[in-house]
């Protein structure tokens, strides 16, 4: 997936913000810092050629059969999930269309909103291809906002982040975000949405703090190496190096992560939970907009991945809940519905070691989705 931004130093409003991607079609890693200011992505890393036809990355049904989602019959129907990334991508419908052809899932109309989008960018338009395409994946019959920031400076993204919980979303999805800044609770107002669930990536500098993922407001999502077998079997994770991390240098620790003390302390520890998200266990990527001169099939990695991936789950819970899932309520149930619910992933370190029970790479630990949207459907 791509990167946060790091090492921040300025006001939040002039603040720039880019989108949480890393990840062999290519792999594209996004554990490299990212300037502040930039407002392109700039840095990705792709270490093979693009691919005209599908080679690697894992598959929607390797990726549903391994967290247990292909046992569940909730597809997400009826629900909305929103997807904020700066400058969208034009051919994202396109795009959409020939994942999910080449993956046998029937595609969906993406319900794209441009804020008065300023320009094409390649590396968010593959961001925006990953986020759409990965909640698709695990919750097909959901509908698919797509709310296009204007630009990648917080002020438009917030904007975004607005009309998407303005306008029917159960769930928004964030693959963007900066380093930690001193004034960043007075934005606490837009994730606090009743019968809304924010989710954002943690980030892709291993043990570093990213905001929004810090907001004791968001969702916040780690990631994992995932070891699997090419039908797709669970064969365990690990926490994955490059997974952002660790304790909030701003906010204290909330309730509902008061049994978790040991770890956390008296700060808000990140993230909440985890999912696969290293680039060598990368998932399948379609982008026909030119990314650094490439198009085509990527093997995409980062906190990027698994971010839409939890936010697809938040849908498939929602399908069943006659009250939806709402705000810190349902952050709250990720630490009450009990161990049983998760991989416990206990091998691997991004700087904070993986530890049985919470820890600060993986949070809770990782799905296994037949137990977890059951345990989060009965949650209050």
């Amino acid at each position: 997936m791509k990167k946060l931004l790091a090492n921040v130093a300025m006001s939040a409003t002039a603040l720039s913000m880019l989108p949480l991607m890393a990840g062999a079609a290519p792999v594209v890693d996004a554990s490299k810092t990212l300037a502040p200011m930039v407002l392109a992505h700039t840095n990705i890393k792709i270490k093979d050629n693009a691919s005209s036809t599908y080679t690697s990355g894992v598959t929607p049904q390797q990726m549903r059969h391994a967290y247990g989602i292909d046992q569940l019959a909730n597809d997400g129907s009826g629900q909305t999930i929103a997807i904020v990334d700066a400058y969208g991508s034009p051919t994202i419908q396109n795009d959409l269309n020939v994942f999910s052809q080449q993956f046998g899932i029937a595609s969906s109309t993406v319900n794209v909103v441009d804020m008065g989008v300023a320009k094409t960018d390649g590396g968010w338009a593959l961001e925006t291809a990953l986020d759409v395409e990965w909640a698709h994946a695990l919750a097909p019959k959901a509908n698919i906002m797509l709310v296009e920031a204007k630009s990648a400076s917080l002020t438009d993204l917030i904007a975004a982040e607005d009309y998407a919980t303005q306008h029917g979303a159960v769930v928004v999805s964030n693959s963007w975000g900066s380093s930690e800044f001193s004034t960043q609770a007075s934005y606490d107002s837009h994730f606090q949405a009743n019968g809304v669930v924010y989710v954002a990536s943690a980030g892709d500098t291993g043990g570093q703090r990213e905001w929004p993922a810090a907001s004791p407001y968001i969702m916040s999502v780690g990631g994992t190496k995932l070891s699997y077998d090419t039908a797709g079997n669970y064969l365990g994770e690990s926490a994955w190096t490059s997974s952002g991390g660790g304790l909030s240098q701003y906010v204290a620790r909330p309730s509902y992560q008061s049994n978790v003390t040991g770890v956390v302390g008296t700060q808000r520890g990140i993230p909440d939970i985890g999912m696969d998200a290293d680039p060598n266990s990368g998932a399948a990527v379609y982008s026909s907009t030119r990314d650094q001169g490439q198009s085509g099939w990527f093997q995409v990695g980062g906190t990027s991945l698994s971010a839409p991936m939890v936010s697809a789950l938040i849908a498939l819970a929602d399908q069943s809940r006659t009250n939806k899932l709402s705000n810190t309520q349902a952050i709250t149930d990720l630490y009450t519905i009990g161990a049983a619910n998760y991989n416990d992933v206990t091998t691997g370190s991004n700087g904070n070691p993986a530890l049985v029970g919470y820890d600060l790479v993986t949070g809770n630990g990782t799905p296994k989705a037949n137990l977890f949207i059951p345990a989060l459907i009965s949650a209050p």
